[in-house]
């Protein structure tokens, strides 16, 4: 089947075909051979793009920069401090003016309605690179080195770990449901996904052969399944939340234990980082000092172990977005 998806913009999955993902990945498996090979693919020479970063990264800047340079585009990064959304000019103007200069835009930010007035004002493909409801490209390098690892997607048992309801938790259902794999949110019952998406996942479920379950049990949530993927407890700006999320949290924790109930020696431990495994960063001296913990979502041990592809994840966010980039502008 023949894909076209020039002009394209990538805001969250829902608006993407399973085969329409099915090829992304594919050729970002691509970009990634001929990266590996040395091989110039300069396909989006002369383009400018936008980076637009009201929460900061290292892997989504870095990936969209060094994609950008790998296709021949300029990247222009604009942080929080040169952007201006409704503060002193609105989404609406500024997305104008942004798509009469840059031949594509990317944002990184916290309402997912600024992602989407960017697409509907600027004339030009705009790409989601986080908002709190989405996070669409994370999920094209989680499922790129899922089929990697263990060569396919339909029938994968996936199981996401902690804060169901967030941007990542949101994401890997839709795309579990889009690509029928077999997806298990387990979490607490207050950090359950919200019913109108479990809805939508179920709904896409019927055509697709996947499985969407919703549990708090951690032993029927994780048997059986080929990956386990979890992500931090406390997401960005929601920094206050911390006893509270622990205390929600501490025995979803993916430790050496939970990976044994699966049955499986050879189940992924995937995270999209960054990752409080250890004390290494001030957040985790500082929750280590008043709570007690060495690690949160994740022990050290299952970080470092053989089973845990968090690196090649990182890695992979490169090549996807790349895909993303030369199907939407070439």
């Amino acid at each position: 089947m023949a894909v076209n998806l020039r002009g394209r913009h990538f805001l969250t999955l829902k608006d993407y075909t399973p085969e329409e993902i099915e090829f992304l990945i594919n050729q970002a498996i691509e970009f990634k051979r001929l990266k590996y090979a040395g091989v110039p693919h300069k396909m989006l020479k002369g383009k400018n793009i936008a980076l637009l970063f009201e929460k900061p990264s290292t892997r989504t800047r870095c990936a969209f920069t060094v994609a950008c340079i790998d296709l021949g585009a300029h990247p222009e990064y604009l942080g929080k401090g040169d952007i201006q959304f409704g503060k002193k000019e609105s989404n609406r103007d500024t997305a104008i003016v942004l798509g009469r200069m840059f031949d594509g835009i990317e944002f990184r930010g916290f309402k997912h309605e600024t992602v989407e007035d960017l697409a509907k004002y600027s004339g030009v493909p705009v790409w989601n690179g986080l908002t709190d409801l989405f996070h669409p490209t994370q999920i094209l390098a989680d499922f790129m080195t899922i089929k990697e690892k263990l060569g396919y997607l339909k029938g994968i048992k996936f199981a996401y770990i902690g804060d169901a309801r967030n941007n990542m938790g949101n994401s890997l259902m839709i795309g579990s449901a889009k690509m029928g794999m077999d997806f298990r949110a387990v979490a607490p019952k207050e950090l359950h996904p919200a019913g109108e998406l479990v809805e939508y996942a179920q709904g896409v479920a019927k055509d697709t052969g996947a499985k969407i379950t919703i549990t708090d049990s951690i032993e029927d949530g994780v048997k059986d399944v080929d990956v386990i993927y979890t992500d931090v407890w406390v997401s960005m700006g929601e920094e206050d939340k911390f006893e509270e999320r622990i205390n929600l949290l501490k025995k979803y924790q993916v430790n050496k234990q939970m990976m044994a109930k699966t049955g499986k020696e050879h189940t992924l431990f995937m995270h999209c980082l960054p990752a409080f495994h250890d004390l290494e960063t001030e957040v985790g001296r500082d929750i280590h000092q008043k709570f007690g913990l060495d690690a949160m979502e994740v022990t050290d041990e299952v970080f470092r172990s053989k089973n845990s592809v968090v690196f090649d994840e990182a890695e992979n966010r490169m090549h996807t977005i790349k895909a993303v980039m030369a199907a939407t502008l070439s």
